[in-house]
């Protein structure tokens, strides 16, 4: 525990700090019955609490463990990790005194808040970029590995950006201001009916799935590969780590396929459980192509035993 905690060790304090978080919010919605655009109080700083622990491990064993610009990339993760700390002591206390944090400027308190948020996470996306260029200098045991990660940070980053998205003001909130600019959900006001737990709106395009999806992965492609390297030490035909590595690449791309998809889905206004015809062929072609290219891989892979392939 003490080396895991070495790794970085700003980002895995806010780790520490976002377990107690998590059990905060946990009693918040056991005993807090008020609602903030539909949703208990509580569940977004759940929510919150626990991306930003998913991120701050990921992170801290990454930076730990790179070759080269590693004092750069440790430098920007303690910035990252006081920005997360910002955010999150800020989306706490706003579901604290029931109110919503992000896109508020109803008062001069509250637009100085989103203001802080706003720097916060504008801080948070640059040192991330630093931190995604530093780890194309990492080299794992494999090349699947390696090229799961770093294809991961780089969809994670797009990922992140995207939540720029929801930071303007829609037509309707120009039209009539009430104290809030900028919205998650596209062709209707936030709020509406969503579900359970993501809170993601069954009934118009919601921004925040894009959101979702590109910033996790950095921990699912990783996972993925992983588990490729487990099946490989025990069926044969992923014992090479060629195979594995081509794997990888479909299954970046599709990944990255799916990212831009549900980006243009939310944009089209459309609910992610209410996809129309054209929505539903990109999808099921999306899903074809990658059954076929992993059918191919496995078909026509190596003959021939491979001597270990280094990292790239």
């Amino acid at each position: 525990m003490k080396t895991v905690f070495a790794w970085h060790r700003p980002l895995m304090t806010v780790a520490a700090l976002m377990v107690v978080s998590t059990v905060v919010c946990l009693v918040g919605l056991l005993v807090d019955p008020r609602q903030v655009t539909g949703l208990d109080a509580w569940a977004k700083p759940l929510k919150f609490s626990l991306s930003i622990l998913l991120y701050s491990v990921t992170w801290a064993w990454l930076i730990a463990h790179l070759p080269r610009w590693r004092r750069v990339a440790h430098v920007a993760g303690t910035v990252i990790a006081v920005a997360l700390i910002i955010e999150q002591v800020l989306i706490v206390a706003a579901a604290a005194a029931g109110t919503t944090s992000h896109f508020n400027v109803s008062t001069p308190l509250a637009g100085a808040i989103w203001s802080a948020m706003a720097v916060s996470i504008t801080t948070l996306y640059v040192c991330t970029f630093l931190t995604t260029i530093a780890v194309f200098f990492l080299r794992l045991g494999t090349r699947s590995t390696t090229l799961a990660v770093r294809a991961g940070a780089v969809i994670a980053l797009v990922g992140m950006g995207l939540a720029y998205l929801m930071t303007g003001p829609t037509a309707a909130q120009l039209a009539d201001f009430r104290g809030i600019a900028g919205a998650h959900t596209v062709g209707l006001a936030d709020g509406g009916p969503g579900l359970p737990v993501l809170g993601w709106s069954t009934v118009g395009g919601d921004l925040r799935i894009p959101h979702f999806v590109g910033m996790h992965a950095l921990q699912l492609l990783p996972l993925l590969a992983i588990l490729l390297g487990w099946l490989g030490r025990r069926w044969q035909l992923l014992a090479d780590d060629r195979v594995r590595t081509r794997l990888v690449v479909v299954a970046t791309v599709v990944y990255a396929a799916v990212v831009a998809l549900v980006t243009a889905q939310a944009l089209a206004g459309q609910s992610i459980v209410r996809p129309d015809g054209v929505f539903l062929a990109a999808g099921a072609t999306l899903a074809a192509a990658a059954l076929v290219a992993t059918t191919l891989i496995l078909t026509l892979r190596p003959r021939s035993p491979s001597a270990l392939v280094p990292a790239a």
